[in-house]
C-alpha cells in the first residue's frame, strides 16, 4: 500500500536533510502482525530521496498518526508535496518466541564469522 504525504503545504528537503512527514493515517493491527514501512524506489533512484530507520517498524500496540522519517541523498533541495506517495507499507505477520539463556551455543561451520565471511564472489 502506497502511503501519501499528508501535508497542508509543500516541504523542502536541502541535501543531508531529513523530515518526519506525516501520512494522516492511524491503524490498528492485531496482535501478532506488524506494519512494515519502506521507501519508495522510484522517489530514491530518480530523486535520492528515502528514508531512515527503513525499513521501520509499526507494532501492534501502536495508535499514533504513520510518519516517515524522509531524508534527501541528493546534492539539490527536494520538494515533497501534499499528496504525494512518499512510502510503502507491507502488513506482516511475525512470531513471538521466548528466551533461553544457555552458557554454551552450538558451534556451526561458520562460527563467529561475520561479514562476508560466507563465500567469496568473483
Amino acid at each position: 500500500m502506497d502511503l501519501q504525504a499528508n501535508l497542508d503545504q509543500p516541504i523542502t528537503l536541502g541535501p543531508l536533510e531529513r523530515s518526519l512527514i506525516p501520512t494522516g493515517l492511524f491503524i490498528e493491527l492485531p496482535h501478532g502482525f506488524e506494519a512494515q514501512i519502506r521507501p519508495r524506489s522510484g522517489m530514491a533512484a530518480n530523486r535520492g530521496l528515502t528514508m531512515l530507520n527503513s525499513p521501520g517498524t509499526i507494532d501492534s500496540d501502536y495508535r499514533g498518526e504513520i510518519k516517515c522519517i524522509l531524508v534527501n541523498l541528493s546534492n539539490e533541495p527536494q520538494t515533497i508535496h501534499p499528496g504525494e506517495r512518499i512510502a510503502q507499507m507491507v502488513i506482516a505477520k511475525h512470531e513471538q518466541i521466548s528466551w533461553n539463556e544457555v552458557a554454551e551455543l552450538i558451534e556451526t561451520d561458520r562460527g563467529t564469522g561475520g561479514f562476508g565471511s560466507t563465500g567469496v564472489s568473483g
